[in-house]
């Protein structure tokens, strides 16, 4: 594959920017590669600077679900940045998006939209310390939750111990109220808040572990997580940047049926532009103890992602949940399960981590904790 002018490009950025990318998912030595510079894409391909065209399993990292360049979603983005692109102020299209995806959404009440999802999650977990008045969160070792200080946390020693900084930079003092538990262990859970529970604001959590590898929930695991949260008086916090609105249009909370107190949002709710939000069904009495709180807010007005995100959302409920996955990996979903594959084995596809195609995503069996397969025996790449 010719990639002359991309390794001269990435040779210049890492002269002018730390790592020669913007972002550390952009960096390839996992896959021992240099990053691709892309010049174009539509629909399902992309075009790099040297004029390869490709498949694309990475569709931005998720949010692409209709593809590139939609000629509806282009249209509502061209007309909206005719009006304005930051207005400083609110307009009509923010209640539009709200409205929407708190109908799409089976917990949520009202919507405060963000600028990515890692300011969701941040806007989130001070909600939760400031209803709850406690500080410690919970989080799962391998979850992430975007790049604010209290979730860059490494585990310590032994089970339900204060975590230490998992990068540099990150004081000691401010992961000190992050607890850590391994995914799909509720007794660990029980044993931390059985410590700390008077003290926990809030679990946080991946509803389908999609960081390290892909790991569905064993069967009851979300469900006792509201158990335990309720028992102790605790918020729910669905992360849901990666599930929402892909493993099911409801997303993981419609699918598993769990209502969460609060849900996450990354570019999904804006079809791949910057956006994000933070979501919550606390109920209006609990929302007055924080109605001073000091919280992110989206620019007002910002049109192209409101407009972006409407569009892409209206294209996938005329179509049904399913359409969700078939964009998102170029028809594959519908044919894996029409080969015998199950839903789950599907979905772990739908969601597995794009763009490795060498070293795919792994589908866990959570009944038995081993690997079955990989994403690519469920699609095979073929042109």
């Amino acid at each position: 594959m010719k990639t002359t002018r991309s390794e001269k490009l990435f040779k210049e950025a890492c002269e002018l920017i730390p790592g020669g990318v913007n972002s550390p998912v952009r960096a390839c030595p996992g896959v021992g590669a240099d990053p691709l510079f892309i010049a174009s894409a539509k629909g399902s391909h992309v075009t790099t600077v040297d004029g390869q065209e490709m498949i694309d399993f990475v569709e931005s990292w998720g949010p692409m679900l209709l593809g590139h360049s939609h000629p509806e979603v282009t249209k509502a983005v061209v007309e909206a940045a005719g009006k304005g692109t930051s207005y400083g102020a609110p307009c009509p299209d923010e209640v539009t998006l709200a409205e929407e995806v708190v109908a799409d959404m089976p917990s949520l009440e009202m919507v405060r939209m963000v600028n990515s999802g890692t300011e969701a999650t941040m806007s989130a977990l001070r909600l939760a310390r400031g209803v709850t008045g406690r500080d410690k969160v919970l989080k799962f070792v391998g979850c992430y939750h975007g790049h604010a200080d209290p979730f860059l946390a490494a585990a310590g020693s032994g089970l339900a111990t204060f975590s230490i900084p998992g990068t540099p930079g990150v004081p000691a003092a401010v992961v000190a109220d992050t607890l850590l538990a391994p995914y799909n262990d509720l007794e660990a859970v029980r044993e931390i808040f059985r410590q700390h529970g008077e003290g926990i604001a809030a679990i946080i959590v991946e509803p389908v572990a999609a960081n390290m590898g892909l790991v569905l929930p064993k069967p009851g695991f979300l469900e006792g997580l509201r158990e335990i949260t309720r028992q102790y008086g605790a918020l729910l916090i669905f992360d849901e940047v990666i599930t929402g609105f892909r493993a099911s249009f409801g997303g993981a909370q419609a699918r598993f049926g769990i209502d969460p107190d609060l849900t996450t949002f990354g570019k999904i709710i804006g079809g791949g532009l910057p956006v994000g939000a933070s979501l919550d069904d606390l109920g209006k009495g609990l929302r007055s103890q924080v109605g001073t709180m000091f919280g992110t807010k989206a620019k007002g007005a910002r049109y192209l992602e409101l407009a972006q995100g409407y569009v892409t959302r209206m294209a996938l409920n005329d179509k049904n949940e399913i359409i969700a996955f078939e964009f998102l990996n170029l028809g594959k979903f519908t044919d894996a399960v029409k080969a015998g594959k199950t839903p789950e084995e599907a979905i772990a596809g739908a969601m597995g981590h794009y763009g490795q195609w060498e070293n795919a995503a792994k589908y866990i069996d959570p009944r038995t904790d081993e690997e079955t397969h990989s994403v690519a025996s469920v699609f095979p790449v073929h042109e």
